[in-house]
């Protein structure tokens, strides 16, 4: 293996973190739960399982250590792209107890690889600075949110996983104005050095924007009441039209998760069970089309890619509600932790809705494959960016690249709004 001893044991550090915590959210399901989808458009834990040994063993024991799979009959049935989510709970895979041992026994194999038990033989690039480790780890790490979210969407209360976020402590002054001003520019965009960084976070390029503003903190759930509370979802002025039909169809008339209680008060349902709304916590589980309708109600828009990623630029992961720290969002004034312009929770909490469709940077080259991102390209997908409480850290980073369908909501995401800086003025 083309790594040194100080990037092995990092590498040992990280695939054993991600395995605790997707051991940890599995080993407290019922076999009919793992079995379950809640919806159409998300798959059963058990198919994730299965899948993410599947992928393991691709790109370890078979690419690099020349191994076979060992099971072979079910290589299509693991494949994202040959088998939609739709379909996962009426093909055969493996059962509860199979995957688990098939994820157990991947693993074993390549820890073999890594110790240089079997010989790299085929692209080099996939050893060098230990890239097919850093792969697969983030790959798991993005599953296990995957079945956070499916845990989250079938109402099953996992309290054991985190610590509620009504329970985080907190208090620390606002840090700058709440609207943050940036001078425009030529800016570099996209990951530059050797950190591992997936194909559609690369090349790093130059990008120009205008001044602009944004705001210091994502929107919280205290200013989305004041949105519903205005008629914000029944004022169609402040809907694309494509938002307003989605909206109508749906009968959309608050955030996913969002109910009543007997006294009339908002109450929302987090990871570990119902709870009183935190009006200082960001405001989770909305679509791009409802933050888009909020910009509009405030009198801005979403921020460009470009535009958040330039905000965002020396926010860091250490101190951020990342990893299943909580069980969801958290007051914004919890963590005193800022970008270089000042801006709060740009990593952690909520992924952030931008205004920008997923599409290919300037030099984009596919690598390993293709069908990570490059399948979904212009194909109508937004992008969002900076992780949620429920994405573990070393996915978390200012340039990584999330895209999903304006209309998906079940993700957790949320909203931070920019300006023109001369309507902001």
């Amino acid at each position: 293996m083309h790594v040194d001893e100080l990037t092995e044991n990092a590498i040992t550090r990280r695939l054993t973190r991600v395995r605790e915590i997707t051991s940890r959210l599995i080993e407290g399901l019922t076999d009919d739960q793992m079995r379950a989808a809640p919806r159409e458009f998300v798959s059963p834990p058990v198919w994730d399982i299965g899948h993410i040994a599947a992928y393991e063993e691709l790109w370890v024991w078979c690419a690099l250590g020349g191994g076979d799979p060992q099971y072979p009959e079910f290589q299509a049935a693991y494949d994202a792209i040959a088998t939609p989510r739709a379909v996962r709970t009426a093909i055969e895979i493996l059962g509860p107890r199979e995957a688990q041992e098939y994820l157990h026994e991947t693993r074993e194999r390549t820890q073999q690889v890594m110790y240089g038990m079997r010989a790299a033989s085929c692209d080099p690039r996939l050893s060098a600075n230990g890239f097919v480790f850093d792969l697969v780890a983030a790959h798991e790490a993005q599953h296990a949110e995957t079945m956070l979210q499916e845990l989250v969407l079938a109402g099953i209360v996992r309290a054991d996983l985190a610590v509620r976020a009504a329970d985080a402590q907190w208090g620390s002054p606002p840090v700058g104005p709440a609207r943050i001003a940036i001078s425009g520019g030529e800016i570099t965009m996209g990951a530059c050095g050797e950190e591992f960084s997936y194909d559609c976070e690369r090349p790093c390029h130059a990008v120009v924007l205008e001044d602009y503003v944004i705001a210091r903190d994502p929107v919280s759930c205290g200013e989305w009441h004041a949105f519903l509370a205005a008629g914000g979802y029944e004022r169609q002025a402040l809907w694309s039209p494509a938002g307003w039909q989605w909206r109508c169809e749906e009968q959309i008339a608050h955030p996913a998760y969002w109910h009543r209680d007997g006294d009339g008060e908002w109450w929302v349902r987090y990871l570990g069970g119902a709870c009183p709304i935190i009006d200082d916590a960001p405001v989770c589980n909305v679509s791009y089309f409802e933050a888009e309708a909020y910009a509009a109600w405030v009198g801005g828009r979403l921020p460009t890619e470009g535009e958040w990623e330039w905000a965002a630029r020396g926010s860091v992961a250490d101190d951020a509600n990342l990893g299943l720290r909580f069980d969801g969002p958290i007051a914004v004034d919890a963590l005193s932790a800022t970008s270089a312009v000042g801006a709060r929770a740009m990593l952690g909490d909520v992924w952030e809705w931008t205004a920008s469709t997923f599409t290919a940077y300037p030099g984009f080259v596919a690598y390993p494959y293709a069908e990570y991102s490059q399948v979904f390209f212009d194909r109508g997908y937004q992008v969002l960016r900076g992780g949620s409480w429920a994405t573990q850290t070393h996915v978390a980073t200012t340039t990584f690249r999330n895209w999903d369908l304006p209309e998906r909501r079940h993700i957790f995401s949320g909203v931070r709004v920019a300006w023109d800086a001369a309507e902001s003025a």
